[in-house]
């Protein structure tokens, strides 16, 4: 199943889990990222309806980065590897 998942979001994975240069993971990065991504997607949820009410395109441009940031945050921290994990960390 996980792997089905890995060949769906592959081109949300390719850029965070290519390259060589060392990184240092911590399995706590993981677990924050997922939070985060997890409250970036609640926050996007709760902003759809205000959005649809007031009908002002201006309400769109919150929704679309809440819900990319959430988006790329669950799936690099469900799916991803640790260099993908460590790369939304930028640590080294």
């Amino acid at each position: 199943m996980k792997s089905f998942f890995r060949k769906l979001f592959f081109p949300i994975l390719s850029p965070f889990e290519s390259g060589t240069d060392p990184y240092s993971y911590k399995p706590l990065n993981r677990k924050v990222l997922i939070v985060v991504g997890i409250l970036f997607l609640g926050l996007s949820l709760f902003l759809a309806p205000s959005a649809i009410k007031a009908g002002d395109i201006g309400y769109l441009l919150p929704l679309i980065v809440f819900s990319g940031a959430g988006l790329v945050c669950t799936v690099v921290g469900l799916l991803g590897n640790d260099r993908a994990v460590c790369k939304i960390w930028g640590n080294r």
